[in-house]
């Protein structure tokens, strides 16, 4: 059931290249990779959807059409479902390019998650708006994005998802400096992205869903570049806390990177043994190979 939420707005930058996945996504957006039976990118959707997000911005790049053809009415697949009697799978197809309003803007130049985020700016100016970085796929009770709107509902400000991860494990994502409000809420004091094992501030890791505030674009198009020669959004995030307050939640769910193969593989096979018709298929399969 979908909640009445004044965050209405959430981007998705899905521009990246997918280098890890390649060749098969030399063609394909490494985000319409399968997740067992459908797409990686759904799951972001329906959970943004979920929270009470009704317009969708898609921030894409070359060999990303799939994603805008996944999402939109394909007739001859629909006709040739409803000739051959298969009512209830014409109807699912149908029900996915009706899950949401989905608007498209190319990202021209890959010049990072900042630059992304800032070219969805036309979009949601002026108001809150949610980011969905489909790499991360989180399944729980309560939506993440609805997790981190309820506090931005109640705080105001910015609102990022939070993971404590192992020490040994920091120089892979965004690290923030914060002090505890109440229960899984964070007051976000500093942050450090990919930070050594010495140099991070705690084992507290951004994860791959935020409520932003608006005034990210001004601090996004002085265009710094960060690491990689980018605009780092966390680069951004650390000026906005100077200003305004960012808050962090400890997140209540699972997450699934799908980002990597190894991760990507993992997921497959940890849902596959949780659906009641494909656990002895992979049971069998891994006993078949031993």
């Amino acid at each position: 059931m979908k909640r009445q939420s004044k965050v209405t707005k959430c981007l998705f930058p899905v521009a990246g290249l997918g280098t890890r996945f390649l060749p098969v996504t030399k063609e394909l957006a490494k985000e319409m990779l399968p997740l067992v039976n459908r797409p990686i990118i759904s799951y972001g959707v329906e959970e943004a959807l979920a929270s009470g997000c009704s317009d969708i911005i898609m921030i894409t790049g070359r060999a990303k059409r799939s994603i805008e053809d996944y999402f939109d009415r394909s007739f001859e697949l629909e006709h040739l479902l409803k000739a051959r009697g298969k009512d209830e799978l014409h109807d699912r197809m149908v029900a996915i390019s009706n899950l949401a309003e989905i608007l498209y803007v190319r990202q021209r130049e890959p010049l990072g998650l900042g630059h992304a985020v800032l070219c969805g700016e036309p979009f949601c100016r002026g108001e809150y708006f949610g980011v969905v970085l489909p790499d991360d796929v989180f399944l729980g009770e309560q939506p993440i994005m609805s997790q981190l709107i309820d506090v931005h509902d109640r705080l105001g400000g910015t609102v990022i998802a939070l993971e404590r991860v192992a020490r040994e494990d920091v120089s892979r994502y965004g690290i923030v400096r914060s002090e505890p409000l109440e229960g899984d809420i964070h007051r976000i004091l500093d942050m450090v992205e990919k930070p050594s094992e010495e140099e991070a501030p705690s084992d507290y890791a951004i994860m791959g869903r935020y409520v932003l505030s608006p005034s990210i674009f001004p601090l996004l198009a002085e265009g710094q570049l960060g690491a990689g020669g980018e605009i780092q959004l966390t680069d951004a995030l650390r000026r906005l806390a100077a200003v305004e307050p960012v808050w962090g939640v400890v997140y209540r769910g699972r997450r699934f990177d799908c980002g990597t193969q190894r991760g990507w593989l993992a997921a497959n096979v940890q849902l596959a043994l949780e659906d009641p018709e494909l656990r002895d298929v992979v049971l069998n399969a891994v006993k078949a190979a031993l």
